[in-house]
């Protein structure tokens, strides 16, 4: 991995399926079985990303998602990768389509209401069923977070990557 490269978190590893070393996956993609897409995946070992070869990986049913790391050949060897993130480095993701964007890009940017308040920065976001939602962290370390539902055109008016600001239709607390 080149250096300052942060690889991108795309999934989680759960816990031990069947007899033979097989593991559970939560991905964070959409729809959920394109976190196959994306390989080589790499797992954070002692603080450093290390890349693994998966031998096989499957799907069971509609919610089950399944991988057989090479050389884990049991549940107890496969114990190891628990809770383990499962990244990948960002030149492998395709770009977003227009209007879209990724989480990891919207992180750190600067939210800014139509009054031109700075209500904080975007520390992170979650996932809640109907929408994704926006946790903006303010600008002063008294300030609680403040949630804004991540709605293009009713919400969120305008992302500019480029100036690092979300422009939101969203009262201020003060």
């Amino acid at each position: 991995m080149q250096e300052n490269e942060l690889p991108i978190v795309i999934g989680r590893i759960g816990g031990p399926y069947g007899i033979r070393g097989w593991l559970k996956v939560d991905s964070y993609t959409r729809p959920r079985e394109n976190v196959f897409n994306y390989f080589p995946w790499l797992i954070k070992e002692n603080d450093c990303w290390k890349e693994i070869q998966i031998e096989e990986f499957q799907q069971r049913g509609s919610s089950r998602l399944l991988v057989k790391i090479a050389g884990i050949d049991s549940p107890e060897a496969a114990r190891a990768f628990i809770h383990c993130d499962i990244a990948v480095f960002q030149e492998q993701l395709p770009p977003p389509n227009e209007g879209e964007y990724y989480w990891h890009d919207l992180i750190g940017l600067d939210v800014v209401n139509q009054d031109q308040v700075n209500l904080g920065k975007i520390s992170d976001i979650v996932e809640t069923g109907a929408h994704d939602v926006l946790i903006i962290k303010g600008l002063d370390d008294k300030k609680n977070r403040t949630l804004i539902p991540l709605v293009m055109d009713v919400f969120v008016k305008k992302v500019d990557l480029a100036a690092k600001v979300v422009n939101v239709e969203w009262q201020s607390e003060e």
